[in-house]
């Protein structure tokens, strides 16, 4: 099973690559760069980067970066060269880390022409990968509905990945979180959406999954993350998920609150357990 957590760059980025080692995960995700800020990171360290990559190579761990917040598919024109000079500079660092792919949140709407957001995220994506050259991916992650309610249908990816004009570019990030919240997934009802998926081709092109239990229940729209079996879906349904066929040999991400410890070793071994388990 691949199965890790997002963890700190205070290290650098060899340094959250040894932290993830250490807790025992053999996967796991990092912000490139300050995940508040949309200011280009152009001095970031080559060598810690190439060590990075080096470190995961020879292990065999998979990692993913995750974009500022800020990042914005859809923003509007007066903000789009912004977007793509952030996008294209996370994508960099990403590439230099040997980082599998790079997630962004699927965007959100500012005005009330919705149907206009999606044409920008087609023409940022767009742009920015007409530049790009590199092996990382962009990884669209389902959103779980707060504010416009963009981005929490499997079609909704899916089209944004089959009207792009560089598709082989775009893969997808699953968030278990987003998707309860949004309704997609209510805890009961994994075979559907696996059915769904499937017909969609969206699992053919995920990437990985970012595994989270909900604090609130499913259909809120409420983006609170809580440890695994401590929150609304629970063991039964997180089993049941992970062990699903259309996920296997993806990797898992917690981004959940860390344990006792400063780590999520406890979760990682507590979710191995629900894997294997019969």
């Amino acid at each position: 099973m691949l199965i890790g957590a997002h963890v700190s760059t205070r290290q650098g980025y060899s340094g959250a690559a040894l932290a993830a080692h250490k807790m025992g995960a053999n996967t796991f995700q990092f912000f490139p760069k300050n995940p508040r800020s949309l200011v280009l990171k152009t001095s970031y360290n080559e060598v810690d980067a190439r060590d990075c990559a080096n470190f995961c190579s020879s292990l065999g761990m998979i990692s993913i970066t995750h974009a500022p917040y800020a990042l914005n598919l859809a923003a509007d024109a007066s903000e789009q060269d912004l977007m793509k000079r952030a996008l294209l500079n996370c994508l960099e660092i990403t590439e230099a880390c040997g980082a599998l792919g790079l997630v962004v949140h699927f965007g959100k709407n500012k005005g009330t022409d919705r149907l206009q957001a999606y044409k920008n995220i087609i023409q940022l994506t767009n742009e920015s990968l007409q530049e790009w050259h590199g092996n990382a991916l962009i990884l669209i992650e389902n959103q779980a509905g707060e504010g416009t309610g963009m981005g929490t249908t499997l079609e909704e990816l899916a089209t944004i990945r089959k009207l792009s004009h560089f598709p082989d570019q775009i893969g997808y990030c699953l968030d278990t979180c987003h998707a309860f919240a949004s309704g997609l997934w209510d805890g009961h009802n994994w075979e559907a959406v696996a059915e769904r998926g499937s017909a969609l081709d969206f699992f053919k092109h995920l990437k990985a999954v970012h595994l989270n239990d909900s604090l609130y229940p499913a259909g809120s729209r409420r983006d609170r993350h809580a440890t695994i079996g401590s929150g609304h879906i629970g063991d039964t349904a997180i089993q049941e998920l992970i062990q699903s066929p259309v996920l296997q040999h993806i990797p898992f991400i917690l981004e959940t609150p860390q344990g006792k410890d400063g780590t999520h070793r406890e979760e990682i071994n507590h979710v191995q357990t629900l894997y294997y388990k019969k």
